[in-house]
């Protein structure tokens, strides 16, 4: 039984984090395609358009490692916080 809910709750995560990733997949794809693709008359992509958007998937994919860097060192500061005044309550 506590094996079955464990998996349960493996599907759920990673269910969760797959729907997270398409997320941030067409958020992507979609502030890309509008920056970037301005011509619709031809079937092909231009010398232009395919450096604009590849600058673009760039900039956007460091800024998301960056923004995921930060926020892990907040809760890793956030939770020494915690551990400290916790330990403060403790020792009185």
């Amino acid at each position: 039984m506590a094996t079955q809910v464990s998996i349960d709750q493996l599907d759920k995560d990673q269910i969760k984090s797959f729907s997270d990733f398409l997320l941030s997949y067409n958020k992507l794809s979609e502030l890309c395609f509008v920056d970037c693709v301005s011509e619709f008359t031809g079937r092909t992509i231009s010398d232009k358009e395919d450096k604009c958007s590849l600058n673009c998937m760039e900039k956007f994919l460091k800024m998301n490692q960056r923004v995921s860097q930060r926020f892990q060192e907040f809760q890793m500061l956030a939770n020494e916080n915690a551990l400290a005044a916790a330990q403060k309550l403790g020792a009185k």
